[in-house]
């Protein structure tokens, strides 16, 4: 595979305060990286990171996490354990007759509880997916990039996850808001082995465009979306 998704990283006023509360919720130990905090990811569970930045947040973010539930009691207890560590309801139009509980954490970021029984995401682990505004064009264009093939494609909704199973990345297709400030989240890549220049290359002829270098030899990127993302040379 020539890259292959290190995290999905946030931007948050409190990163270590925020990296601190999904540990506690994910079962997952904090390190240290690169003036930030991680949460590393496994085979089939991604990586979280959290990166200090004084973005003010306008309107809902681009993507949110949604972790699922065994049973019914499960949810509750997750409910509780996340409003213990911080989080708060939220209030975004669901129906009452919705399973899923709506939270944030607590840097502002929302996530769903998955109400247990949910088909969609048997299987996926608990960080059961990262629920994206998109197009399908952005699905296909991701799925191209990873190499993970489409698990879901119908109605302009998409959704990738990786050969070995684990968290699905999906697109609720159009119509996608405008972006109005940089994304406050985004997929960080690195390159698995190879020639980085020609990788970044591949990347561009897929449809992404190049936005300049990012720091320690990074360099920045925007998905047919318009989402930001990092590709790590190594």
């Amino acid at each position: 595979m020539p890259v292959r998704l290190l995290s999905v990283t946030f931007d948050t006023r409190e990163p270590a305060h925020v990296a601190q509360f999904w540990a506690g919720l994910l079962g997952r130990e904090v390190v240290e990286d690169a003036g930030g905090a991680l949460l590393p990811g496994h085979d089939t569970q991604l990586g979280l990171r959290f990166i200090p930045s004084l973005s003010e947040k306008a309107g809902p973010n681009r993507l949110h996490l949604h972790l699922t539930s065994a049973s019914t009691e499960g949810q509750q207890r997750t409910v509780a354990t996340a409003l213990g560590l911080g989080a708060r309801h939220l209030d975004v139009g669901q129906r009452p007759e919705e399973g899923h509980v709506v939270l944030a954490d607590p840097g502002g970021n929302e996530f769903c509880v998955i109400e247990a029984g949910n088909a969609f995401l048997a299987g996926c682990g608990f960080l059961g997916e990262i629920a994206c505004d998109g197009t399908r064009e952005v699905g296909l264009f991701w799925s191209e990039v990873l190499g993970w093939p489409l698990v879901w494609d119908q109605d302009q909704e998409t959704a990738i996850q990786s050969p070995r199973g684990g968290t699905k990345v999906a697109w609720g297709g159009p119509p996608v808001a405008p972006l109005v400030q940089r994304n406050r989240q985004r997929f960080d890549l690195a390159v698995a082995g190879g020639d980085a220049d020609a990788e970044i290359e591949r990347l561009v002829a897929l449809g992404a465009n190049r936005l300049g270098a990012g720091d320690n030899g990074t360099v920045l990127l925007a998905d047919p979306d318009g989402n930001e993302f990092c590709v790590h040379a190594g």
